[in-house]
């Protein structure tokens, strides 16, 4: 992306972008945004594998699914520059009005151009069954675990909460799509997901 200066990986977890291409540490600042204990136990991981920290990565502790502030980041040397934010396997997890607070605070501080790429369960989640039940058993499974899934959208309730946000969307890839992409030349079980979109969104 053109003039790109800020990756900000949003529950990066065990995340190990910035490990694989070494060529950015001079052009690019990488924020890692998770849970304080998520982060140490990463930093361990890190050390048992004698990895250095790159000096571009940053780590931001922050229950950003509470509430984000960008106060955290800025104490990490975060700028108001061009930025790219990845929200993955976050969404459904946060009610819609918590999915609309966060996507508009991110976008506070940043310029046009600046953009975002997350994945979004359609309005089939809560009763589309998928292949093998796979569907179903993940809703069953995250609500046994006590992180039950809480929202779904339409495209065009997604298309309606970015636009409030100042964002247009640039790339939207339905499960259908994504199956053709990508696994339409397989010869085992596997296949995209029956309710989950992606979507690249660009803030105008």
């Amino acid at each position: 992306m053109l003039g790109l200066k800020q990756y900000v990986i949003l529950g990066a977890g065990l995340d190990t972008f910035c490990f694989r291409h070494p060529e950015l540490k001079n052009s690019l600042e990488i924020f890692e945004i998770d849970y304080p204990a998520t982060q140490e136990f990463k930093k361990k991981r890190l050390d048992n594998a004698n990895f250095k920290i790159p000096s571009n990565l940053h780590f931001v502790s922050m229950d950003f699914t509470d509430t984000f502030s960008y106060q955290n980041l800025i104490d990490e040397g975060f700028n108001n520059k061009k930025t790219f934010f990845s929200l993955l396997g976050v969404s459904y997890y946060l009610t819609k009005e918590e999915n609309s607070s966060l996507i508009n605070n991110l976008f506070t501080k940043v310029p046009s151009g600046s953009s975002i790429v997350f994945d979004y369960a359609d309005e089939k989640l809560f009763e589309e069954k998928g292949m093998s039940n796979r569907v179903e058993n993940m809703v069953k499974m995250a609500s046994a675990s006590g992180e039950p899934m809480k929202s779904c959208f339409t495209y065009y309730e997604i298309e309606n909460m970015l636009e409030k946000s100042g964002l247009l969307i640039y790339e939207h890839l339905s499960p259908a799509t994504i199956n053709d992409l990508f696994f339409s030349n397989r010869t085992d079980y596997l296949s995209a997901f029956e309710t989950i979109h992606y979507i690249h969104a660009i803030k105008k």
